[in-house]
C-alpha cells in the first residue's frame, strides 16, 4: 500500500468512526425523543414539571458536559485521529467501535466502555417499564445529554482535524496492532 493510499484509508476510517458513533447517538435521540414528546400529551403536576426541569439540567451537566464534552468526545476524536496516522483494515472497518473504545484501548477505558454499555442496557430496560409522563421526563434528560454529546463530538472533531492536534490521549496501548 502506498503512502497516499494509507492516508486515504486513514481519513476514511476516521470519518467512518465519527459518523458511526454519531449515528448510534442520533438513533438513541430519535427513539427517546418520540417518548419524550408523547409525554407532553399528559397533564403534568407541578412535581412532574419540577422533576423534568431538574432532570434536564442534571443530565445536561452530568451526561452532556462532564460525560461527553470533557471525557467521551475528546477521547473519541483522538482515537479517530489515531486512525489517520495508523490506518488498518480491521480498525478501519470497525472504526465506530474502535473510536468508542471497545477494543485496542487501555484496560481501564475498555472496562469503562463495556461496563457502561451493560449499565445503559439495564437502565433502558428499567425505564421502558416506567409509565408516562415519567418515562418522557427521564427521556428528556437523556435526549439533552446525548444531543450535547453529538454537538460536542463534532465541534471538538472539526477543531482538532483542522489544527491537526488531538484533543486528548487516544488511550491506544503502544503495542496495539491496528492492522
Amino acid at each position: 500500500m502506498t503512502e497516499r493510499q494509507a492516508g486515504i484509508i486513514g481519513w476514511l476510517a476516521c470519518l467512518w468512526g465519527l459518523l458511526g458513533v454519531t449515528a448510534i447517538l442520533a438513533f438513541a435521540v430519535f427513539r427517546l425523543g418520540r417518548h419524550m414528546f408523547s409525554a407532553f400529551e399528559y397533564d403534568w403536576s407541578l412535581l412532574q414539571v419540577a422533576a423534568c426541569i431538574l432532570n434536564v439540567a442534571f443530565m445536561a451537566w452530568s451526561e452532556g458536559y462532564r460525560g461527553f464534552q470533557k471525557g467521551f468526545s475528546p477521547r473519541t476524536v483522538a482515537r479517530a485521529m489515531h486512525l489517520i496516522r495508523h490506518p488498518g483494515w480491521f480498525s478501519g472497518l470497525l472504526a465506530p467501535l474502535f473510536c468508542a473504545g471497545y477494543f485496542l484501548a487501555e484496560k481501564r477505558v475498555r472496562m469503562v466502555v463495556w461496563i457502561g454499555t451493560v449499565g445503559i442496557v439495564i437502565l433502558v430496560l428499567l425505564v421502558q417499564q416506567t409509565p408516562q409522563p415519567w418515562r418522557g421526563i427521564i427521556d428528556a434528560g437523556v435526549v439533552v445529554g446525548l444531543s450535547w454529546g453529538i454537538v460536542s463530538l463534532w465541534l471538538i472533531a472539526i477543531r482538532s482535524l483542522i489544527s491537526g492536534v488531538p484533543p486528548a490521549d487516544s488511550r491506544v496501548p503502544e503495542k496495539a496492532s491496528l492492522k
